[in-house]
């Protein structure tokens, strides 16, 4: 609903709502810091792995980042925009705004919150509105849910979630797990198989 939405931006017909569409859909492909998205860098992307360089981010790491096929074809298209748009950019910040420069902090968030408005969300949590870091959040406990449903190892999958999304240590990343009613359903049938004495 979020990246339809961006389709509304105005001017329709420019940059704008595919910079967004292309920007929120990162986020929720991989779960990146917004600050992370706002400074890649056009040469972050290797078109051939298929990664994003995330460099220099929270505590001065870097860490590479592999892309589902989806979300590197959306970034290609993304760059095509912006080549109809700008010319060819072979270096500068990857999301830019109209005039190519980098897009800042501050208005990503004015703009999201313009969406956010506009799709009537509300909160659910311990915050006042829906904030862009809750995309992190979502794909942090998408990706466990995942786990559950092929019947993986969640300590496995935890450590690899945690090396995913750039997390010091892994109890950081149990810290943006939300008890969602799809997690604790899941939880719970997990529980009373072990109770019966199956398999957790």
């Amino acid at each position: 609903a979020l990246m339809q939405a961006t389709d509304s931006l105005q001017p329709t017909d420019g940059l704008r709502p595919r910079t967004y569409r292309s920007l929120f859909g990162l986020l929720a492909a991989t779960g990146l810091r917004i600050s992370e998205a706002l400074h890649l860098q056009t040469q972050d992307v290797d078109w051939v792995q298929g990664i994003l360089t995330v460099r220099q981010t929270k505590f001065c790491k870097s860490r590479l980042v592999p892309l589902h096929l989806t979300a590197l074809a959306a970034l290609k298209q993304y760059v095509e925009d912006k080549e109809r748009q700008l010319g060819l950019q072979k270096d500068g910040a990857f999301f830019v705004s109209d005039t190519g420069e980098a897009l800042h902090d501050r208005t990503v968030h004015n703009t999201f919150e313009g969406l956010r408005t506009r799709l009537g969300w509300i909160a659910r949590g311990g915050h006042a509105s829906p904030r862009i870091h809750d995309i992190r959040h979502t794909f942090i406990c998408r990706s466990l849910l995942e786990c559950y449903r092929r019947n993986e190892s969640p300590d496995h999958i935890m450590d690899a979630i945690s090396t995913y999304v750039g997390h010091v240590k892994v109890s950081d990343t149990y810290w943006y797990l939300t008890a969602t009613p799809e997690l604790m359903t899941i939880a719970a049938q997990r529980f009373a198989q072990f109770v019966e004495g199956g398999t957790r």
